[in-house]
């Protein structure tokens, strides 16, 4: 009887125990928009209105130099979820739709007519590949996904790929409208199920905001809000539109400024819900974009396309973190990629380093709790165009074209790549046309083997 007894205090503080981790696991929100640039936001450009992401920044880390490794849409969501250079297992362009009913694309690679190199770019996530929403089950989070996926048809959708539920998910790359039709033919929704006058964003965000005010389970949730705004067609919304024209814009200008403030309030109703429920505490927020925008990313160089997309323009993005208790108010300015997600995702579920041999990102938390980390370099590559590679190693970032062409700009002082120093500092230069050339040799695959 004695040793029953011992036995059950035994099993009755380990059941305590986890349910104690359990608890202090915070729920995470990862809020991705689509398209939006580094300038595009109200504490960077006052022509746009965004005080809840203002806010964010203000409370949170503002990583300044965010980058993504692939800066296109397909890839990025790819480098995002699996913490790998989206280059090594093949995906270097986004996911094109070939059947026009479905949105499928039944073909494994696909080609880029303009593309100098003819580089096959797979067309799907593959399933072998590790995403963090796995790895955060495995940490007994329950997975949310809703809104823009893009990383493969229905066998490859969310719900494969380690999350337990999603919604508005289709095998669109962008809507047709932002208003209803909202996708012309294989769409998410069934016909009538939202007021037509429902703004594409607002609906995401309600689903959203039912999840968190609705939640009953015990385990933490991890939240993927990826928006399909605010990529094309630029469609504001309606209410919003006429407040941009006053400033001044352009009616296609003022509707992406209608688009940016939209997702601004989806955001603060998204904060609000955490704060109504009682758990903003012990919520971990997470906030960026997938390329540069369309329009002007001044004082950056280079834009989403347009034949320098590797530029700052193109390649950097806004990137905030907010952790509770954890995150202190300030600008950091060690270069990051979008990639080191996964493995700051993966620390913050489970309170260790994740050691994860595939992933070439790290996480994050040292900086978050205000520790030094050890200088890296971060590559770059994508196959659409002459300019196809890049790297950079503190302030100094080397672009390469197919053609021969290399350019090479200091960051630190010259952020809109104007002077390009490539033939005055072969000191800097050689150095990194080897890093980079190595890192090709090791990353990219070579005569891979596909079918079509």
């Amino acid at each position: 009887m004695r040793k029953l007894f011992i036995l059950a205090i035994v099993l009755c503080i380990a059941v305590g125990s986890f349910a104690k981790k359990t608890q202090d696991q915070p729920n995470i929100v990862v809020l991705f928009v689509d398209d939006l640039g580094w300038a595009d936001l109200g504490y960077r450009n006052p022509l746009f209105d965004t005080p809840n992401v203002n806010k964010l920044s203000e409370e949170g880390m503002d990583f300044e130099r965010a980058y993504v490794a692939t800066p296109t849409c397909s890839p990025s969501r790819a480098s995002l979820m699996t913490g790998k250079e989206p280059v090594r297992f093949q995906m270097v362009r986004h996911i094109s739709e070939e059947d026009k009913k479905t949105g499928r694309n039944e073909n494994k690679y696909h080609l880029w007519q303009r593309d100098p190199a003819q580089t096959p770019s797979i067309t799907r996530l593959p399933l072998e590949e590790i995403t963090y929403a796995e790895r955060l089950k495995e940490y007994g989070y329950y997975n949310m996904f809703v809104g823009k996926w893009h990383l493969g048809h229905e066998e490859y959708h969310p719900i494969h790929q380690g999350f337990d539920e999603q919604f508005g998910t289709s095998n669109h790359g962008h809507p047709t409208s932002y208003y209803e039709p909202y996708f012309r033919y294989a769409s998410p929704f069934e016909e009538g199920q939202f007021p037509k006058d429902k703004y594409l964003t607002d609906i995401l965000t309600d689903k959203a905001v039912d999840l968190i005010k609705n939640y009953k389970k015990k385990q933490p949730f991890m939240l993927n809000l990826w928006y399909y705004d605010v990529h094309g067609p630029h469609i504001g919304k309606k209410e919003l539109i006429e407040k941009y024209e006053a400033k001044g814009m352009e009616k296609r200008f003022a509707n992406y400024g209608a688009m940016v403030e939209a997702m601004d309030q989806s955001v603060g109703r998204v904060r609000a819900a955490l704060e109504e429920k009682g758990i903003a505490d012990n919520t971990v927020i997470l906030f960026t974009s997938d390329q540069g925008g369309y329009f002007t990313n001044y004082p950056l160089r280079g834009k989403k396309n347009g034949g320098n997309t590797l530029g700052e323009g193109g390649a950097r993005v806004p990137f905030i973190i907010y952790y509770p208790g954890v995150t202190k108010p300030v600008k950091c300015e060690v270069p990051i990629q979008t990639l080191d997600v996964y493995s700051t995702l993966v620390e913050i579920a489970s309170g260790k380093d994740q050691k994860d041999p595939q992933v070439n990102g790290v996480s994050l938390m040292p900086l978050i709790r205000g520790e030094e980390v050890a200088d890296r370099d971060l590559f770059f590559y994508r196959s659409y165009e002459d300019q196809y590679a890049a790297i950079i190693s503190g302030d100094w970032k080397l672009i390469k074209y197919r053609s021969g062409n290399y350019e090479l700009f200091n960051l630190k002082e010259d952020v809109s790549e104007v002077s390009n120093l490539i033939f005055v500092n072969p000191k800097i230069a050689n150095p990194l046309k080897k890093k980079l050339q190595d890192w090709e040799d090791e990353a990219v695959p070579k005569n891979p083997k596909v079918s079509f």
